[in-house]
């Protein structure tokens, strides 16, 4: 039985959610740690967790930008 993710997209992106990409990048090392790996399909998984660490990771920095944007904010709207 296969179940599919719901795409989240972020802000127009159609790219996978940080969430989305996480269980993608789970389903993949979970193919790779099997000991009847395909080898065939290898370098393609490889190829794919490298693209989901990186969108991951940019997704992350975003968030933390946002936070500290936010964070700024809050600290000059306190009263003196």
């Amino acid at each position: 039985m296969s179940t599919t993710a719901k795409s989240t997209t972020v802000d127009g992106d159609d790219r996978p959610g940080y969430a989305e990409a996480l269980a993608e990048l789970e389903r993949i090392l979970a193919e790779l740690e099997r000991d009847n790996v395909d080898v065939d399909r290898l370098a393609t998984q490889v190829q794919r967790a490298a693209e989901l660490i990186g969108l991951c990771r940019e997704r992350i920095g975003n968030a933390r930008l946002q936070i500290e944007h936010v964070v700024a904010e809050l600290g000059r709207s306190e009263p003196s």
